[in-house]
């Protein structure tokens, strides 16, 4: 979506690169952000219930495409890791860190596959979100079942993280294509 935003307005692939880079920083910082705070309001529990770190990262694909995006999801658990390494209370868990790592590369990359789709009817937004959810949990859960010998993240563990986010995926489902589809039409008024 942000690439045909650019374009449109006839912006040059060096400024193309700074102002992906600068939305791709916010969005990582925002995924790093806001478990934060949601942690602070909703306990120790309050992550894996709201899954506060997909949000964002949702919102990066969509508005990146599958390249950028792809980049966000990877470096955002990582980020969030390494700075919260810093205050002696890593999240996510040194466990649980390459899960996140491929479950929100996958879910940036598929809603970032939808990004020229959105960018020609913003509308799509309510498709991309389900099906990057869909592949970026499916992705989670082969994990679990690949490594679950060597791993302490067993299936079933992986399987209750599943159903216990699943209210927070529903909200998602909306809140991510409602901001999305908030960003285009800001987008398109500002062009006017």
């Amino acid at each position: 979506m942000l690439e045909g935003i650019l374009t449109r307005r006839h912006v040059g692939m060096r400024m193309k690169i700074t102002v992906k880079a600068l939305v791709s920083a916010g969005i990582i910082a925002l995924a790093v952000i806001l478990p934060q705070l949601v942690h602070l309001a909703a306990g120790a529990t309050g992550g894996a219930a709201w899954l506060p770190m997909y949000l964002p990262v949702l919102i990066g694909g969509c508005l990146l495409g599958p390249v950028w995006g792809l980049s966000v999801g990877v470096l955002s658990p990582i980020v969030s890791f390494l700075f919260t390494l810093a205050f002696g209370n890593p999240m996510p868990a040194a466990s649980r860190l390459p899960y996140m790592i491929v479950e929100l590369a996958v879910f940036a990359a598929v809603s970032g596959a939808f990004s020229k789709i959105i960018a020609k009817n913003k509308y799509t937004a309510f498709l991309a979100v389900p099906s990057a959810f869909v592949a970026g949990r499916a992705a989670f859960l082969l994990l679990a079942v690949i490594f679950q010998t060597v791993s302490p993240l067993s299936f079933a563990m992986a399987w209750a993280q599943v159903q216990s986010g699943l209210i927070a995926v529903a909200v998602q489902c909306v809140i991510v294509p409602a901001v999305v589809i908030a960003l285009s039409v800001f987008f398109d008024r500002a062009e006017e």
